[in-house]
């Protein structure tokens, strides 16, 4: 089964290799950034919110620009030099002391961040043919959770808030990780160069340009689908997540850790199971599904602040079975939502594409972390967990509106999805 899944071109499969060293350095530090700011750094709550929520402002305003600067000279030459950045920016999390040393480094680490999941993506599918693309944006997404368990494994057993340096030295190693990727891509000269010839559309602002992405509208609802998502799921893990688990759920920044850890036991276990089952069916149906089941994880978490409270061993089985459901729901979301923003996109805009779609990210990752405090501190967490739940249903709704929209070959459900002849460059 994980032969079938690798990549047919040995490039493909050495950049997947970056992803999954750079993961673990991820890992390290993933669930403790807003335990950090405030237990171990002094910020308020308030602050370290906003703090947060700044990287995801800085992002996403410089994400169009990333996606066309990747159409107009090659996702290498952007993402090289944002690894070297965000490797720096990740690195200095360690001698933050202040609000503003906080601010200054997220706004580094949000300018090298800003292009690098849209230039990764964008490389990978000039690699990869629409009948694989599914399969390897799959694994791709399992080897990245496989190293952020492995690290997690490791900054649960060392980190401490009473050793303000046990916290440090994860940042530092994350740093060191960043610069895995960019040393593997080096090694691949003749991988990440443009993908079609100049146009005048390259501009960003020409009908081939932004305004063209903008007036694909299959690609606006999914958009709007993974906005109302990462919003209610993914915007709320270091934020929403880690704070009821530890403010309300009472359980240790270690369970924490430990959760994430059954998040990427559940991924490894069951993403190739769940590749396998998707071939030939309909993707915005599992969309849909992913909706359900992110709702589901909630929903056990919320469970676990009102039985969980006075028992520790219910509160840790709590917090880590919500995060291995909501690991479930990404094995359906990781090779989906990729695979058909690359479906809709063309290789002279696929730079853009993607960037569009890293940008929902960004989105969500300044409203996220901004409302999840205030919202975690009305009704013990209560509003919280009705707001997440609800915003996850309601993505599913916008899920199956989709589909009417695509076509069958791009929604999954036509047997097209046959192996085509690898593209003759990258």
């Amino acid at each position: 089964m994980l032969r079938r899944a690798l990549p047919a071109r040995p490039e493909a499969r050495r950049i997947m290799i970056g992803t999954l060293l750079s993961a673990v350095g991820r890992g390290l530090t993933l669930p403790f950034l807003f335990i950090y700011l405030t237990d171990v750094r002094g910020l308020s709550d308030a602050r370290a919110g906003l703090v947060i929520g700044w990287f995801g402002a800085v992002t996403l305003a410089l994400s169009p620009l990333g996606g066309t600067l990747i159409d107009k000279f090659g996702a290498r030459r952007v993402v090289l030099p944002c690894l070297l950045v965000e490797a720096i920016g990740t690195g200095s999390l360690a001698l933050v002391d202040s609000t503003a040393s906080a601010f200054g480094v997220m706004t580094l680490i949000a300018i090298g961040s800003s292009a690098i999941w849209a230039g990764q993506n964008t490389i990978l599918a000039s690699l990869t043919g629409d009948g694989e693309r599914q399969r390897v944006f799959g694994l791709n997404f399992a080897l990245l959770n496989l190293g952020i368990g492995v690290g997690g494994l490791i900054s649960g057993a060392v980190v401490d808030v009473a050793r303000p340096v046990t916290f440090q030295a994860i940042y530092v190693l994350d740093a060191v990780s960043y610069l895995m990727p960019g040393l593997i891509l080096l090694t691949l000269p003749h991988v990440g160069h443009r993908l079609a010839q100049d146009r005048a559309a390259d501009t960003g602002t020409a009908p081939g340009g932004y305004l063209t992405v903008l007036r694909d509208r299959p690609f606006r609802r999914l958009v709007l689908f993974g906005l109302v998502l990462t919003t209610c799921g993914y915007a709320q893990i270091e934020v929403g997540f880690a704070a009821y688990s530890v403010r309300v759920v009472e359980v240790s920044p270690r369970v924490v850790a430990w959760a994430l850890a059954g998040n990427t036991v559940m991924i490894v276990l069951s993403q190739l199971l769940v590749i396998r089952r998707m071939e030939g069916r309909s993707r915005t149906g599992a969309l849909a599904a992913v909706g359900a089941v992110f709702a589901t994880a909630w929903l056990v978490l919320g469970a676990a602040g009102v039985v969980g409270t006075g028992n520790a061993l219910l509160a840790a089985l709590g917090v880590v079975a919500c995060s291995a459901i909501f690991g479930f729901g990404e094995t359906m979301l990781s090779p989906v939502m990729p695979a058909l923003t690359n479906a809709l996109a063309t290789d002279e805009l696929r730079g853009r594409y993607n960037a569009m779609s890293s940008m929902i990210f960004g989105i969500s990752g300044v409203i996220g972390p901004v409302t999840a405090g205030p919202l975690i501190g009305a009704a013990h967490g209560r509003l919280w967990v009705a707001v997440v739940v609800g915003g996850c249903l309601a993505a599913s709704v916008l899920a199956l509106s989709l589909r009417p929209l695509l076509t069958a070959a791009q929604d999954g459900r036509a047997a097209a999805l046959v192996r085509e002849p690898e593209p003759a460059h990258a």
